[in-house]
């Protein structure tokens, strides 16, 4: 009987910062030049090494929000009180920096068109990233299976990719559904509040059409909804859920 082994975790090689968007007021997309990248599948993450003059060294994992077709490999980080790697990240890093990366890496999340759908993506603040991933996939490839996103966000402000989300909405096969949580301009005519049963579905596929679903967003909430959907039948083997935390990512 032979012996099997796990696929060896990339090295550690230093990308070039070419790039910052400031998506809110606290939430900045890096882009990375990194010149031995392989390439990605949508939905998966790299690790980040910074290392302090001391020689301190600080590991964060980040979604890529990047499409597999895409030129430069991005990402997208939220500042997050007393966390001094993404509050460099967001207020200090500048172009032309260098930072060291590792990946691709992960395959629980991924999404490709052979997996088929119909396909609901549901995210919650940053927790947009890998799914903005999926959702670029999907239009790069010219994939005819049909999408709905379910975006929770603070307010408008707080809304990441806002402008993108908006283009994704005029496109065929696409269904974009935004609900804000905690305050709503005037003449708002998307959703409002947590997301709940009701929201669910009426934004969702029935149980019944087996949808694929991606989740991704902070540990409360992906806790939540994916509840919401297992007790609206939903096949829990069918749901992928991603969760954030203070430090960066887990599946």
């Amino acid at each position: 009987m032979g012996l099997t082994t796990s696929p060896r975790r990339p090295d550690w090689q230093v990308a070039t910062v070419v790039g910052l968007e400031l998506e809110t007021p606290r939430t900045q997309t890096i882009a990375l030049d990194v010149p031995d990248w392989d390439g990605h599948r949508a939905g998966q993450h790299l690790d980040l090494r910074l290392t302090a003059v001391d020689g301190h060294q600080s590991e964060r994992p980040y979604s890529i929000a990047s499409g597999p077709a895409d030129e430069l490999v991005e990402v997208t980080v939220e500042r997050l009180p007393g966390a001094g790697v993404s509050r460099y990240l967001v207020d200090k890093l500048r172009e032309g920096d260098r930072l060291e990366v590792r990946g691709p890496v992960g395959g629980y999340f991924v999404w490709q068109e052979s997996f088929g759908g119909p396909l609901l993506v549901i995210a919650g603040g940053p927790g947009i990233a890998p799914l903005r991933s999926i959702l670029r996939y999907h239009r790069s490839v010219r994939s005819a299976v049909p999408v709905r996103l379910l975006y929770a966000a603070r307010d408008l402000d707080d809304l990441v990719y806002r402008d993108e989300l908006m283009r994704f909405a005029t496109f065929d096969q696409f269904d974009v559904s935004i609900t804000l949580t905690d305050d709503q301009p005037p003449g708002w005519h998307g959703y409002r509040g947590r997301i709940d049963s009701a929201m669910l579905a009426e934004v969702g596929w029935p149980s019944g059409e087996r949808p694929l679903v991606y989740l991704c967003g902070p540990s409360a909430f992906v806790e939540s909804a994916e509840e919401l959907l297992v007790v609206a039948h939903h096949d829990r083997a069918r749901i992928r859920a991603e969760r954030f935390g203070r430090s960066g990512l887990s599946a």
